[in-house]
């Protein structure tokens, strides 16, 4: 197995895509982690888990703010840059976060609801 593919089964459920300009992390709502976003009254629709990671990004990784964009729509989270590298950084610790109930928990606490 190559590190990309390794990379993408780290990332996953969330689904990296290259593009011409630029790079992509999305992840159709409604299934990874809606558990945490039911026990505190949240859709869990792709804006909910951008008010997630906007919380995350401010938090945890504000040195990629001005590189990290979003493009959220209401059934998909997506997140993109120009730089390939700062998205993978950010996607990388996202996940280990997601995997961290009590953190996610505590930070969806403070995300904007849709």
């Amino acid at each position: 197995m190559t590190d990309k593919e390794n990379f993408k089964e780290q990332i996953s459920p969330f689904v990296w895509v290259e593009n011409k300009e630029s790079v992509s992390v999305v992840l159709g709502a409604g299934e990874y982690l809606q558990e945490v976003f039911d026990a505190q009254d949240f859709e869990g629709s792709g804006y909910d888990w951008e008010g997630l990671a906007k919380v995350f990004l401010d938090e945890k990784c504000s040195d990629l703010s001005e590189k990290i964009h979003f493009d959220s729509e209401a059934d998909m989270f997506c997140v993109f840059a120009e730089d390939s590298k700062a998205l993978q950084d950010f996607i990388c610790s996202f996940k280990v976060a997601c995997e961290d109930r009590p953190f996610i928990q505590d930070l969806l606490s403070r995300a904007e609801p849709d």
